[in-house]
Protein backbone atom coordinates (compact mmCIF):
# COMPACT_ATOMS: atom_id res chain seq x y z
CA UNK A 1 0.00 0.00 0.00
CA UNK A 2 3.19 2.41 0.56
CA UNK A 3 4.29 1.77 -2.95
CA UNK A 4 0.94 2.62 -4.48
CA UNK A 5 0.46 5.65 -2.35
CA UNK A 6 3.96 7.17 -3.31
CA UNK A 7 3.13 5.88 -7.13
CA UNK A 8 -0.27 8.05 -6.77
CA UNK A 9 0.84 10.60 -4.76
CA UNK A 10 0.27 9.64 -1.39
CA UNK A 11 -3.66 9.83 -1.27
CA UNK A 12 -5.06 6.97 -3.31
CA UNK A 13 -8.86 8.92 -2.47
CA UNK A 14 -8.60 11.05 -5.22
CA UNK A 15 -7.60 8.45 -7.93
CA UNK A 16 -11.39 6.73 -6.97
CA UNK A 17 -13.10 8.27 -9.55
CA UNK A 18 -10.34 7.82 -12.27
CA UNK A 19 -10.47 4.01 -11.79
CA UNK A 20 -14.36 4.28 -11.85
CA UNK A 21 -13.81 5.73 -15.08
CA UNK A 22 -11.80 3.25 -16.78
CA UNK A 23 -13.81 0.18 -15.21
CA UNK A 24 -16.77 1.83 -16.68
CA UNK A 25 -15.08 2.22 -19.76
CA UNK A 26 -13.67 -0.83 -20.19
CA UNK A 27 -16.53 -3.01 -19.11
CA UNK A 28 -18.89 -1.02 -21.34
CA UNK A 29 -16.37 -2.18 -24.22
CA UNK A 30 -16.24 -5.80 -22.98
CA UNK A 31 -20.15 -5.69 -22.82
CA UNK A 32 -20.81 -3.96 -26.41
CA UNK A 33 -17.89 -6.10 -28.24
CA UNK A 34 -15.49 -3.31 -28.55
CA UNK A 35 -17.74 -0.45 -29.67
CA UNK A 36 -17.09 1.67 -26.92
CA UNK A 37 -12.83 2.44 -27.24
CA UNK A 38 -12.89 3.03 -31.01
CA UNK A 39 -12.05 6.34 -32.27
CA UNK A 40 -15.38 7.58 -33.95
CA UNK A 41 -17.31 6.78 -30.43
CA UNK A 42 -14.24 8.17 -28.16
CA UNK A 43 -14.30 11.37 -30.72
CA UNK A 44 -18.58 11.98 -30.41
CA UNK A 45 -18.10 11.52 -26.72
CA UNK A 46 -16.04 14.47 -26.32
CA UNK A 47 -17.97 16.60 -29.23
CA UNK A 48 -21.40 15.80 -28.07
CA UNK A 49 -20.50 16.31 -24.17
CA UNK A 50 -17.78 19.41 -23.89
CA UNK A 51 -20.66 21.49 -23.33
CA UNK A 52 -21.91 20.05 -20.47
CA UNK A 53 -18.43 19.73 -19.05
CA UNK A 54 -17.88 23.15 -20.25
CA UNK A 55 -20.35 24.30 -17.60
CA UNK A 56 -19.23 21.96 -15.06
CA UNK A 57 -16.26 24.47 -14.41
CA UNK A 58 -18.20 26.86 -13.54
CA UNK A 59 -20.55 25.37 -11.73
CA UNK A 60 -17.94 23.41 -9.32
CA UNK A 61 -16.73 27.23 -8.70
CA UNK A 62 -20.31 28.46 -7.79
CA UNK A 63 -20.56 25.46 -5.60
CA UNK A 64 -17.55 26.00 -3.92
CA UNK A 65 -18.46 29.41 -2.50
CA UNK A 66 -22.04 27.60 -1.39
CA UNK A 67 -24.59 28.45 -4.15
CA UNK A 68 -25.92 27.06 -6.66
CA UNK A 69 -27.00 27.81 -10.54
CA UNK A 70 -29.37 26.72 -11.38
CA UNK A 71 -29.79 28.95 -14.98
CA UNK A 72 -27.04 27.86 -17.16
CA UNK A 73 -28.74 26.23 -19.06
CA UNK A 74 -31.34 28.80 -19.92
CA UNK A 75 -28.79 30.94 -20.28
CA UNK A 76 -26.97 28.89 -22.57
CA UNK A 77 -29.99 28.44 -25.08
CA UNK A 78 -30.82 31.99 -25.05
CA UNK A 79 -27.11 32.61 -26.04
CA UNK A 80 -27.14 30.34 -28.67
CA UNK A 81 -30.67 31.93 -29.83
CA UNK A 82 -28.94 35.59 -29.67
CA UNK A 83 -26.52 34.29 -31.63
CA UNK A 84 -28.22 32.27 -34.53
CA UNK A 85 -30.83 35.31 -34.67
CA UNK A 86 -28.05 38.34 -34.98
CA UNK A 87 -25.94 36.25 -38.22
CA UNK A 88 -29.17 34.75 -39.80
CA UNK A 89 -31.19 37.47 -39.53
CA UNK A 90 -29.89 40.53 -39.10
CA UNK A 91 -27.18 39.46 -41.17
CA UNK A 92 -23.65 39.93 -39.08
CA UNK A 93 -20.38 38.43 -39.84
CA UNK A 94 -20.36 34.96 -37.72
CA UNK A 95 -17.79 36.47 -35.56
CA UNK A 96 -19.34 39.35 -34.58
CA UNK A 97 -22.31 37.45 -33.53
CA UNK A 98 -20.00 35.22 -31.52
CA UNK A 99 -18.52 38.44 -29.66
CA UNK A 100 -22.54 39.24 -29.00
CA UNK A 101 -23.19 35.58 -27.86
CA UNK A 102 -20.30 36.14 -25.45
CA UNK A 103 -21.27 39.63 -24.22
CA UNK A 104 -24.86 38.55 -23.48
CA UNK A 105 -23.64 35.80 -21.34
CA UNK A 106 -21.21 38.26 -19.36
CA UNK A 107 -24.27 40.70 -18.62
CA UNK A 108 -26.74 38.05 -17.85
CA UNK A 109 -23.50 37.17 -15.26
CA UNK A 110 -23.59 40.33 -13.99
CA UNK A 111 -27.51 41.09 -13.26
CA UNK A 112 -27.52 37.28 -11.27
CA UNK A 113 -24.32 38.47 -9.46
CA UNK A 114 -26.12 41.70 -8.69
CA UNK A 115 -28.95 40.32 -7.03
CA UNK A 116 -26.60 37.90 -5.00
CA UNK A 117 -23.50 40.14 -4.02
CA UNK A 118 -25.40 43.46 -3.59
CA UNK A 119 -29.19 42.86 -2.84
CA UNK A 120 -28.53 39.75 -0.92
CA UNK A 121 -30.58 37.44 -2.46
CA UNK A 122 -29.23 33.46 -2.31
CA UNK A 123 -27.84 32.48 -5.67
CA UNK A 124 -30.75 29.55 -5.56
CA UNK A 125 -33.35 32.06 -5.72
CA UNK A 126 -31.30 34.44 -8.00
CA UNK A 127 -30.81 31.93 -10.77
CA UNK A 128 -34.27 29.83 -10.34
CA UNK A 129 -35.93 33.54 -11.28
CA UNK A 130 -33.21 33.93 -13.94
CA UNK A 131 -34.13 30.13 -15.61
CA UNK A 132 -37.52 31.17 -15.72
CA UNK A 133 -36.80 34.62 -17.64
CA UNK A 134 -34.30 33.09 -19.77
CA UNK A 135 -35.91 30.03 -20.82
CA UNK A 136 -39.30 32.65 -21.74
CA UNK A 137 -37.19 34.69 -23.14
CA UNK A 138 -35.49 31.63 -25.58
CA UNK A 139 -39.12 30.97 -26.52
CA UNK A 140 -40.34 34.54 -27.37
CA UNK A 141 -37.52 35.94 -29.10
CA UNK A 142 -37.42 32.83 -31.29
CA UNK A 143 -41.38 31.98 -32.10
CA UNK A 144 -40.53 28.75 -31.10
CA UNK A 145 -38.81 27.85 -34.42
CA UNK A 146 -35.04 26.88 -34.94
CA UNK A 147 -32.33 29.44 -36.67
CA UNK A 148 -30.13 27.95 -38.13
CA UNK A 149 -26.45 29.51 -37.53
CA UNK A 150 -23.40 30.17 -40.09
CA UNK A 151 -21.09 26.84 -41.20
CA UNK A 152 -18.41 28.67 -39.69
CA UNK A 153 -20.03 27.59 -36.51
CA UNK A 154 -19.78 24.02 -36.73
CA UNK A 155 -16.11 24.14 -36.79
CA UNK A 156 -16.16 24.70 -33.13
CA UNK A 157 -19.05 22.40 -32.42
CA UNK A 158 -18.59 19.84 -34.46
CA UNK A 159 -14.71 20.21 -36.11
CA UNK A 160 -11.28 18.46 -36.19
CA UNK A 161 -7.98 19.70 -35.64
CA UNK A 162 -6.54 19.90 -39.16
CA UNK A 163 -4.07 17.60 -40.88
CA UNK A 164 -0.62 18.72 -42.02
CA UNK A 165 2.60 17.53 -43.09
CA UNK A 166 3.71 14.03 -44.45
CA UNK A 167 1.37 11.14 -42.94
CA UNK A 168 4.16 8.89 -42.23
CA UNK A 169 2.84 7.47 -38.34
CA UNK A 170 -0.33 6.94 -39.91
CA UNK A 171 -2.31 9.61 -37.46
CA UNK A 172 -2.91 13.10 -37.63
CA UNK A 173 -0.43 15.40 -37.37
CA UNK A 174 -2.26 17.94 -35.16
CA UNK A 175 -3.51 15.29 -32.48
CA UNK A 176 -0.01 13.39 -32.95
CA UNK A 177 1.54 16.65 -32.36
CA UNK A 178 -1.22 17.71 -29.25
CA UNK A 179 -0.21 14.29 -27.55
CA UNK A 180 3.43 15.09 -27.90
CA UNK A 181 2.95 17.98 -25.93
CA UNK A 182 0.86 16.94 -23.48
CA UNK A 183 3.44 14.11 -22.87
CA UNK A 184 6.21 16.49 -22.47
CA UNK A 185 4.59 18.78 -20.44
CA UNK A 186 3.94 15.96 -17.50
CA UNK A 187 7.18 14.71 -17.98
CA UNK A 188 8.49 17.71 -17.19
CA UNK A 189 6.19 18.12 -13.89
CA UNK A 190 7.15 15.20 -12.82
CA UNK A 191 10.81 15.94 -13.20
CA UNK A 192 10.10 19.60 -11.22
CA UNK A 193 7.83 17.33 -8.38
CA UNK A 194 11.30 15.03 -8.08
CA UNK A 195 13.44 18.17 -7.74
CA UNK A 196 11.34 18.97 -4.41
CA UNK A 197 10.75 15.71 -3.18
CA UNK A 198 14.26 14.79 -3.04
CA UNK A 199 13.59 11.49 -0.55
CA UNK A 200 11.49 9.85 -3.28
CA UNK A 201 13.00 6.60 -5.24
CA UNK A 202 13.88 6.94 -8.61
CA UNK A 203 11.93 3.87 -9.91
CA UNK A 204 8.80 5.92 -8.17
CA UNK A 205 9.03 8.47 -10.09
CA UNK A 206 10.16 6.56 -13.50
CA UNK A 207 6.63 3.89 -12.73
CA UNK A 208 4.49 6.88 -12.90
CA UNK A 209 5.89 8.36 -16.20
CA UNK A 210 5.56 5.44 -17.59
CA UNK A 211 2.14 4.54 -16.63
CA UNK A 212 0.77 7.95 -17.12
CA UNK A 213 2.78 8.24 -21.11
CA UNK A 214 1.03 4.82 -21.60
CA UNK A 215 -2.37 6.45 -21.32
CA UNK A 216 -1.79 9.32 -23.03
CA UNK A 217 0.18 7.31 -25.92
CA UNK A 218 -3.22 5.02 -26.18
CA UNK A 219 -5.56 8.58 -25.95
CA UNK A 220 -3.56 10.13 -29.00
CA UNK A 221 -3.65 7.09 -30.98
CA UNK A 222 -7.54 6.16 -30.50
CA UNK A 223 -7.91 9.57 -31.64
CA UNK A 224 -5.53 9.85 -34.30
CA UNK A 225 -6.08 7.19 -36.17
CA UNK A 226 -9.77 7.59 -36.76
CA UNK A 227 -11.76 8.08 -40.63
CA UNK A 228 -10.23 10.00 -42.68
CA UNK A 229 -10.96 13.47 -41.85
CA UNK A 230 -11.51 13.41 -38.10
CA UNK A 231 -9.11 13.65 -35.28
CA UNK A 232 -9.28 15.21 -31.62
CA UNK A 233 -12.64 17.85 -31.80
CA UNK A 234 -12.15 21.31 -31.83
CA UNK A 235 -14.85 21.69 -28.55
CA UNK A 236 -12.17 19.18 -26.91
CA UNK A 237 -9.85 21.34 -27.67
CA UNK A 238 -11.38 24.27 -26.29
CA UNK A 239 -12.32 21.95 -23.51
CA UNK A 240 -8.73 21.24 -22.75
CA UNK A 241 -7.80 24.88 -23.09
CA UNK A 242 -10.76 26.30 -20.26
CA UNK A 243 -9.57 23.24 -17.54
CA UNK A 244 -5.96 24.54 -17.87
CA UNK A 245 -6.93 27.80 -17.71
CA UNK A 246 -9.49 27.51 -14.53
CA UNK A 247 -7.56 24.83 -12.80
CA UNK A 248 -4.41 27.58 -12.83
CA UNK A 249 -7.31 30.25 -11.61
CA UNK A 250 -8.03 28.18 -8.87
CA UNK A 251 -5.30 26.70 -7.59
CA UNK A 252 -2.09 29.30 -7.91
CA UNK A 253 -3.96 32.56 -7.73
CA UNK A 254 -5.49 34.62 -5.23
CA UNK A 255 -8.52 35.10 -6.35
CA UNK A 256 -9.13 31.12 -6.22
CA UNK A 257 -7.64 30.90 -2.67
CA UNK A 258 -10.61 33.82 -1.97
CA UNK A 259 -13.07 31.41 -3.46
CA UNK A 260 -11.86 28.61 -1.59
CA UNK A 261 -11.84 30.69 1.70
CA UNK A 262 -15.26 32.02 1.28
CA UNK A 263 -16.89 28.60 1.05
CA UNK A 264 -14.85 26.83 3.82
CA UNK A 265 -15.87 29.95 6.46
CA UNK A 266 -17.05 33.31 4.79
CA UNK A 267 -16.98 35.12 7.88
CA UNK A 268 -13.22 34.71 8.63
CA UNK A 269 -12.21 35.10 5.14
CA UNK A 270 -14.19 38.56 5.66
CA UNK A 271 -12.21 39.36 8.87
CA UNK A 272 -8.74 38.10 6.63
CA UNK A 273 -10.25 40.74 4.63
CA UNK A 274 -11.88 39.02 1.46
CA UNK A 275 -14.28 40.92 -0.41
CA UNK A 276 -17.01 38.11 -0.23
CA UNK A 277 -19.27 40.43 -2.67
CA UNK A 278 -16.95 40.78 -5.19
CA UNK A 279 -16.27 36.69 -5.25
CA UNK A 280 -19.70 36.26 -5.25
CA UNK A 281 -20.03 38.81 -7.82
CA UNK A 282 -17.41 37.23 -10.17
CA UNK A 283 -18.23 33.70 -9.70
CA UNK A 284 -21.88 34.62 -11.31
CA UNK A 285 -20.60 36.39 -13.86
CA UNK A 286 -18.01 34.28 -14.90
CA UNK A 287 -20.66 31.03 -14.61
CA UNK A 288 -22.74 32.88 -17.34
CA UNK A 289 -20.07 33.42 -19.18
CA UNK A 290 -18.73 29.60 -19.54
CA UNK A 291 -22.67 29.07 -19.98
CA UNK A 292 -22.42 31.21 -23.58
CA UNK A 293 -19.33 29.48 -24.29
CA UNK A 294 -21.59 26.11 -23.89
CA UNK A 295 -24.24 27.14 -25.72
CA UNK A 296 -22.57 28.40 -28.70
CA UNK A 297 -20.47 25.21 -29.28
CA UNK A 298 -23.91 23.21 -29.37
CA UNK A 299 -25.76 25.43 -31.34
CA UNK A 300 -22.30 24.85 -33.42
CA UNK A 301 -22.86 21.47 -33.43
CA UNK A 302 -26.25 21.04 -34.09
CA UNK A 303 -25.98 23.79 -36.74
CA UNK A 304 -29.08 25.72 -35.58
CA UNK A 305 -30.83 27.24 -32.65
CA UNK A 306 -33.48 25.63 -30.92
CA UNK A 307 -36.08 26.90 -28.83
CA UNK A 308 -35.96 23.71 -26.45
CA UNK A 309 -31.79 23.66 -26.04
CA UNK A 310 -30.29 23.82 -23.28
CA UNK A 311 -33.32 22.46 -21.20
CA UNK A 312 -32.02 20.11 -17.99
CA UNK A 313 -28.35 21.23 -18.78
CA UNK A 314 -28.47 22.24 -15.14
CA UNK A 315 -28.63 19.13 -14.07
CA UNK A 316 -26.24 17.51 -15.64
CA UNK A 317 -23.82 20.05 -14.86
CA UNK A 318 -24.55 19.66 -10.95
CA UNK A 319 -24.38 16.27 -11.17
CA UNK A 320 -21.04 15.84 -12.45
CA UNK A 321 -19.86 18.11 -9.91
CA UNK A 322 -20.70 16.16 -6.73
CA UNK A 323 -20.24 12.99 -8.84
CA UNK A 324 -16.32 14.77 -8.87
CA UNK A 325 -16.39 15.02 -5.46
CA UNK A 326 -17.91 18.25 -4.57
CA UNK A 327 -18.92 19.07 -1.16
CA UNK A 328 -22.87 19.72 -0.96
CA UNK A 329 -21.90 22.46 2.00
CA UNK A 330 -19.43 24.49 -0.04
CA UNK A 331 -15.85 24.81 0.02
CA UNK A 332 -14.36 22.00 -1.16
CA UNK A 333 -14.15 21.33 -5.14
CA UNK A 334 -11.51 20.95 -8.24
CA UNK A 335 -12.15 21.56 -11.18
CA UNK A 336 -10.32 18.27 -12.68
CA UNK A 337 -12.27 16.51 -10.28
CA UNK A 338 -15.44 17.53 -12.04
CA UNK A 339 -14.04 16.59 -15.35
CA UNK A 340 -13.66 13.40 -14.02
CA UNK A 341 -17.48 13.02 -13.07
CA UNK A 342 -18.58 14.41 -16.00
CA UNK A 343 -16.66 11.68 -17.83
CA UNK A 344 -18.32 9.15 -15.59
CA UNK A 345 -21.82 10.87 -16.14
CA UNK A 346 -20.76 10.66 -20.27
CA UNK A 347 -19.34 7.31 -20.44
CA UNK A 348 -22.11 5.80 -18.31
CA UNK A 349 -24.68 7.56 -20.89
CA UNK A 350 -22.66 6.45 -23.83
CA UNK A 351 -22.47 2.69 -22.51
CA UNK A 352 -25.73 2.19 -21.89
CA UNK A 353 -26.89 3.76 -25.34
CA UNK A 354 -24.79 1.18 -26.82
CA UNK A 355 -25.99 -1.56 -24.71
CA UNK A 356 -29.93 -0.55 -26.56
CA UNK A 357 -30.27 0.90 -22.94
CA UNK A 358 -33.43 3.44 -23.55
CA UNK A 359 -33.39 6.89 -22.70
CA UNK A 360 -35.94 6.31 -19.59
CA UNK A 361 -34.10 3.85 -18.04
CA UNK A 362 -30.61 5.68 -18.60
CA UNK A 363 -32.50 8.61 -16.49
CA UNK A 364 -32.70 6.16 -13.69
CA UNK A 365 -29.37 4.41 -13.52
CA UNK A 366 -27.71 8.17 -13.59
CA UNK A 367 -30.09 9.17 -11.25
CA UNK A 368 -29.10 6.36 -8.61
CA UNK A 369 -25.59 6.98 -9.80
CA UNK A 370 -25.75 10.50 -8.34
CA UNK A 371 -27.64 9.66 -5.34
CA UNK A 372 -25.34 7.16 -3.85
CA UNK A 373 -22.16 8.70 -4.75
CA UNK A 374 -23.32 11.82 -2.78
CA UNK A 375 -25.09 10.04 -0.05
CA UNK A 376 -22.36 7.92 0.87
CA UNK A 377 -19.45 10.44 0.90
CA UNK A 378 -22.05 12.32 3.17
CA UNK A 379 -22.56 9.45 5.34
CA UNK A 380 -19.06 8.85 5.60
CA UNK A 381 -18.08 12.40 6.65
CA UNK A 382 -20.91 13.07 9.13
CA UNK A 383 -19.67 9.95 10.79
CA UNK A 384 -15.99 9.92 10.29
CA UNK A 385 -15.82 6.22 8.99
CA UNK A 386 -13.31 5.70 6.35
CA UNK A 387 -14.44 5.98 2.52
CA UNK A 388 -14.76 2.61 0.15
CA UNK A 389 -11.65 2.96 -0.77
CA UNK A 390 -10.09 3.35 3.04
CA UNK A 391 -12.17 -0.10 3.41
CA UNK A 392 -10.76 -1.56 0.38
CA UNK A 393 -6.87 -0.67 1.79
CA UNK A 394 -7.35 -1.48 5.10
CA UNK A 395 -8.31 -5.19 3.95
CA UNK A 396 -5.45 -5.32 1.48
CA UNK A 397 -2.70 -5.03 4.10
CA UNK A 398 -3.22 -4.30 7.45
CA UNK A 399 0.82 -3.37 7.26
CA UNK A 400 -0.23 0.14 5.92
CA UNK A 401 -1.76 1.52 9.10
CA UNK A 402 -5.62 2.61 9.47
CA UNK A 403 -7.47 4.15 7.05
CA UNK A 404 -7.40 7.84 6.90
CA UNK A 405 -11.57 9.03 8.04
CA UNK A 406 -13.25 10.53 5.54
CA UNK A 407 -13.54 13.84 7.56
CA UNK A 408 -10.21 14.00 7.65
CA UNK A 409 -9.70 15.10 3.74
CA UNK A 410 -12.61 17.13 4.05
CA UNK A 411 -11.52 19.20 7.43
CA UNK A 412 -7.75 19.78 5.82
CA UNK A 413 -9.00 21.00 2.80
CA UNK A 414 -11.70 23.37 4.20
CA UNK A 415 -8.75 24.55 6.95
CA UNK A 416 -6.39 24.71 4.10
CA UNK A 417 -8.95 27.03 1.93
CA UNK A 418 -9.48 29.30 5.39
CA UNK A 419 -5.81 29.66 5.80
CA UNK A 420 -4.97 30.61 2.51
CA UNK A 421 -6.83 33.41 2.80
CA UNK A 422 -5.93 34.50 6.08
CA UNK A 423 -1.81 34.31 4.88
CA UNK A 424 -2.79 35.32 1.39
CA UNK A 425 -4.56 38.46 1.87
CA UNK A 426 -3.59 41.64 4.64
CA UNK A 427 -5.99 41.59 7.33
CA UNK A 428 -7.96 44.68 7.03
CA UNK A 429 -10.33 44.57 9.80
CA UNK A 430 -7.51 44.71 11.98
CA UNK A 431 -6.31 42.42 15.04
CA UNK A 432 -9.72 39.80 15.98
CA UNK A 433 -9.84 39.99 19.98
CA UNK A 434 -10.81 36.12 21.50
CA UNK A 435 -13.31 37.52 23.54
CA UNK A 436 -15.11 39.89 20.40
CA UNK A 437 -15.60 36.61 18.63
CA UNK A 438 -17.94 34.72 21.81
CA UNK A 439 -21.78 35.82 22.18
CA UNK A 440 -22.60 38.17 24.34
CA UNK A 441 -23.72 36.91 28.17
CA UNK A 442 -27.31 37.63 28.92
CA UNK A 443 -28.01 39.62 32.01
Amino acid sequence: MTTLKNIFGGNLQQYTMVLALVLLAVTFNVISGGRMLTPSNLQNLISGNAYVLILAIGMVMVIVVGHIDLSVGSVAGFVGMVTAITTTQYGWPWWVGLLAGLLTGVVIGAWHGFWLAKIGIPGFITTLAGMMIFRGLVIWVSRSISVPVPSEFSVLGAGYLPEWGPAFTGMNNSTLLLGLLAAAWFVWTEIGRRRDATDLPVWITAVRIVLVLAVIGYLTFLFGTGRPGTSFPVPGLILVGLVIAYHVLTQRTPFGRHIYAVGGNKAAAALSGVNTGRVYFLVMLNMSFLAAVAGILFVGRATAAGPSDGTMWELDAIAAVFIGGAAVSGGIGTVTGSMIGGLVMAVLNNGLMLMGVGQDQTQVIKGLVLLAAVAFDVLNKQQGRPSLLGHLMRSAGRDAGPAPAATAPAATASAAATDAAVTSVPVSAGPVDAADTLPPRSS
